[in-house]
């Protein structure tokens, strides 16, 4: 099985996890969307780690390194989340629908490139770098 299609199969789950998540807090516990979007994308980012460093990229290297360099990945997507979700939801007044459907269209491309080239992509290099 190829990378891309493991990246994809643990991004249906980290984005299942967000979907489910995100629209139980607010349909469910009344939470505001840029909240609730925060939250579910903290728990679905576990969910990715987890998978992408241990099963999509067979990540071996340092935690030191790679941890680290996925946190920045994450963090740029969660603030691109956010951003999407405010735009979309608090200046637009749109259903927060369309803001759900804008981030799982945006935020898994650009964190499978970060991470492949980038976060996890020196897998090598990294383990020469010891724990």
């Amino acid at each position: 099985m190829t990378a891309l299609l493991r990246f994809g199969l643990s991004g249906v789950a980290a984005t299942a996890t967000h979907v489910v998540l995100f629209a139980s807090l607010v349909e469910l516990l009344s939470i505001a969307p840029v909240v609730a979007t925060s939250l579910a994308f903290c728990v679905s980012l576990l969910v990715s780690y987890s998978l992408n460093y241990h099963w999509t990229f067979a990540a071996s290297g340092s935690h030191r390194v790679m941890l680290p360099r996925y946190a920045a990945v994450a963090t740029l997507g969660l603030a691109l989340n956010i951003a999407i979700t405010y735009v979309i939801v608090d200046v637009f007044g749109y259903w927060y629908g369309y803001a759900l459907m804008a981030v799982i269209s945006i935020v898994p491309l650009m964190s499978f490139f970060l991470s492949k080239f980038w976060a996890f992509g020196d897998n090598r290099r990294a383990d020469t770098q010891g724990e």
